[in-house]
């Protein structure tokens, strides 16, 4: 027992271990994954998102709703008055399928080969420097004297 923290040591090291996270729902992953923005609904029930225009609820008409959506499917939106879900957005009017800033991740050409083979150069190297032996006697000293 420690007469400063009144615990043994290790009860203190193992209480400051972090405890491990939850782990999150599928649910919880894609929400963390979503984009929205902020937009007023116009006079006719509808809102604009790059280029296409959305049916909302009439009645959120006048109001700023936050549209939540996949950048990479402009067609499912969900819409949400101070925070809280209110319905889907119809697609009125879509032009534009992906936000323009939404960049696929797609893999990168593999470079051409340029026909040098730098592990052959280096074994050939390495098998000469080996051929050549170890001069032992470059390594005594002078001072000490020769044989």
């Amino acid at each position: 027992m420690h007469t400063e923290t009144g615990q043994a040591p290790i009860e203190r090291w193992l209480g400051s271990i972090p405890k491990p996270l939850p782990l999150p729902s599928q649910a919880d992953l894609r929400e963390a994954f979503l984009w929205s923005e902020i937009r007023t609904v116009k006079k006719t029930a509808t809102v604009s998102l790059h280029g296409n225009s959305y049916e909302v609820d009439p009645m959120l008409v006048g109001m700023r709703v936050e549209l939540v959506f996949d950048p990479f499917d402009l067609t499912d939106i969900e819409v949400r008055a101070a925070g809280k879900p209110v319905g889907k957005a119809v697609p009125h009017h879509v032009g534009r399928h992906t936000h323009p800033k939404a960049k696929p991740e797609t893999p990168t050409e593999p470079v051409p080969p340029t026909g040098i083979d730098y592990l052959k150069i280096l074994e050939g190297e390495h098998a000469a420097a080996v051929r050549k032996g170890i001069n032992y006697s470059s390594m005594m000293d002078d001072s000490r004297g020769q044989r």
